[in-house]
């Protein structure tokens, strides 16, 4: 069975990635790309949907699990009665193939080893085609197959479809095996992996890039791992970034608020391209900005809330009756129904990371092209009035005005006139002469949320136009430059998420009491929707609380330093899919602006764009 959240650490090589329990398994892993399907899919089920597991034949008494420093370098170090050995895990970066390497490395004394190697593909569905010679094996279903090289001969279990091995492993023994993904029609790799050598150069890619991380405050171990957890999660093929690795992982255990995740959000990219270049990676943010424009080229009407890593557009959600699912949490779904919904604060988030991009320093050159920020400004000037399924992807049937699409309504037409005034000597006439009528339209939406989004009841900024119902989403508005965090609404909106909207001090989304999301259950916290509530205590000058949450929130991560998507206080376990990019966004942030405001230095928006003028 699967291991609890908490004990998986992820590798990966930037177009797909796996994870590795600390009992030495691989139990969830899709390739050829990170939202193909699972060969190992035991996360989501049992031993029968396939996992790789390295473990020793012998009882363990202790467990340690770490990453080699500031790399994608995994280290399970087992100590049993006889010995003490290592398993160390990773997937080289790069060179268009996909291997996994795994070696098992002898400290002290010797220690029985026994592997199984158990690949299902299509999700845990279909056996495959095992074709075994000694040492090497192959494993063929349809357009997809396995080159398996293990240290010692291989032991088929035919009836079983896998394949085993047993082996010792005495001190300074260092015995590799490998698993490399190949296209079946094609023949399967003949030269050997050389181990080794792929372990210095995949530790060095990692050292090399974790070194051009520009922060050096008191939390820089946590925001390295969150940065070096951004780019396993990125296709770098075509720079988009995925929400999360995973699908299915539940924000309920037992419940069904189960989604698919190994997409690209379009509200992901404002925060995550800050991140990175905050964290000085402006090669990544480049790449993620040109995603962005080859996704959302074309209508705006036709704009997606997300895509496929490589700007897919058709996202089909389907469920799979075979699984389980995650501590028996049905259904599991693969693809998002929500890829086609109006969402309207999409046009925002696009044209706010696009704005970011060249405030820290991005080159004019493939810079977002004048007729797509018209085109866009104006369909916003259209359609800001149009309810939505608003940030949280709502499935219900009621369509309603959300306080955060309105604001983020606003941020596109903001930064529209931002671009003109700023950046905007070259602009086309027919963008200058817009300048007057999107200034009155910015005005126009800002008197509407104000008077329609502010509930004088609760004194706060709520969920929707007319309801006194909280949501985290509106935590955004400093963020976004509308208020200033000190702005006595904002502050009353912080109170009341602090009193409605927070369990052990962490946030959630929103009550799911109310039943506007349609759905059954509850889920747990919401980590994102913390790391802002401690952005606002920055903003407002409430830095003690602000360290305090900050700290709270960095104990939570597993040993290795990952977060998913929630947090449950309670059973004190993360949920959702593992791990997330949108909370390590949150950290990086989070702590980037802490220590800036202990420097003195102004973190207001305000501040932030005034430095594209300098």
């Amino acid at each position: 069975m699967s291991s609890p959240l908490e004990h998986y650490g992820l590798i990966g090589d930037l177009t797909t990635v796996a994870l590795v329990s600390r009992s030495g398994s691989i139990d969830w892993m899709c390739l050829p790309r990170i939202d193909s399907g699972a060969c190992f899919a035991r996360l989501l089920g049992t031993n029968a949907h396939g996992y790789w597991s390295v473990r020793p034949a012998a009882e363990v008494r202790a467990v340690q699990q770490r990453y080699r420093p500031e790399t994608l370098v995994l280290e399970t170090e087992v100590t049993c009665d006889g010995g003490r050995a290592r398993i160390i895990d990773f997937m080289p970066p790069g060179e268009g193939e996909h291997d996994i390497i795994r070696i098992v490395e002898g400290l002290e004394g010797e220690v029985p080893i026994h592997t199984e190697l158990r690949v299902r593909f299509a999700y845990g569905k279909l056996t495959p085609w095992i074709r075994c010679n000694g040492h090497r094996a192959t494993l063929t279903s349809g357009p997809d197959a396995l080159a398996y090289l293990s240290p010692v001969p291989l032991q088929p279990d035919w009836d079983a479809a896998c394949l085993e091995a047993d082996f010792v492993v005495r001190a300074g023994d260092r015995l590799p095996c490998s698993l490399t993904y190949f296209e079946s029609h094609k023949p399967a790799p003949e030269q050997d992996v050389d181990a080794e050598r792929d372990l210095a150069r995949t530790e060095q890619y990692w050292r090399d890039w974790a070194s051009r991380c520009r922060y050096a405050g008191p939390h820089r171990d946590a925001v390295v791992r969150s940065l070096i957890t951004l780019k396993a999660l990125t296709f770098e093929p075509t720079g988009g970034i995925v929400a999360a690795p995973t699908t299915s992982l539940p924000e309920e255990l037992g419940g069904e608020r189960n989604w698919d995740y190994r997409y690209c959000w379009l509200r992901d990219a404002s925060l995550t391209l800050e991140a990175l270049m905050r964290g000085g990676y402006l090669e990544e943010a480049r790449a993620w900005r040109e995603w962005l424009l080859r996704a959302v080229a074309g209508a705006p009407a036709e704009a997606q809330i997300m895509y496929g890593v490589a700007g897919e557009h058709r996202l089909t959600e389907v469920k799979l009756p075979w699984l389980p699912g995650y501590e028996e949490s049905r259904p599991v779904r693969i693809g998002n129904a929500a890829y086609d919904q109006f969402q309207l604060d999409v046009y925002g988030e696009t044209l706010n990371a696009m704005y970011e991009a060249r405030i820290y320093g991005m080159p004019e050159e493939g810079s977002l092209p004048w007729d797509t920020l018209k085109v866009i400004v104006d369909f916003v000037e259209k359609s800001w009035q149009r309810p939505d399924e608003g940030i949280w992807e709502i499935r219900s049937k009621s369509h309603l005005h959300f306080t955060h699409s309105k604001l983020m309504a606003w941020v596109a037409v903001d930064r529209g006139v931002r671009f003109v005034e700023q950046f905007g000597a070259n602009a086309p006439e027919q963008v200058k002469k817009r300048l007057y009528r999107w200034r009155a339209l910015r005005e126009e939406i800002r008197a509407d949320i104000l008077a329609r989004g502010y509930s004088a009841r609760v004194s706060a900024f709520t969920q929707s136009y007319g309801s006194d119902a909280l949501d985290a989403s509106v935590l955004l508005i400093p963020h976004m430059g509308f208020l200033p965090a000190d702005d006595p609404r904002m502050l009353g909106t912080v109170t009341a998420i602090e009193k409605g909207l927070t369990k052990d001090g962490f946030v959630e989304r929103y009550s799911t009491e109310t039943g506007v999301d349609g759905l059954a259950g509850d889920e747990a916290t919401f980590l994102i929707c913390s790391f802002w509530l401690v952005d606002n205590y920055i903003m407002s000058g409430r830095l003690d609380e602000a360290e305090a949450l900050f700290e709270r929130l960095v104990s939570i991560r597993n040993d290795l330093g990952l977060l998913a998507e929630e947090y449950h206080p309670g059973l004190r376990r993360q949920l959702g899919n593992f791990p997330q990019a949108f909370s390590h966004v949150g950290l990086i942030n989070s702590a980037v602006l802490l220590e800036a405001k202990r420097a003195g230095r102004d973190v207001s928006f305000s501040a932030v764009a005034a430095a594209s003028l300098h």
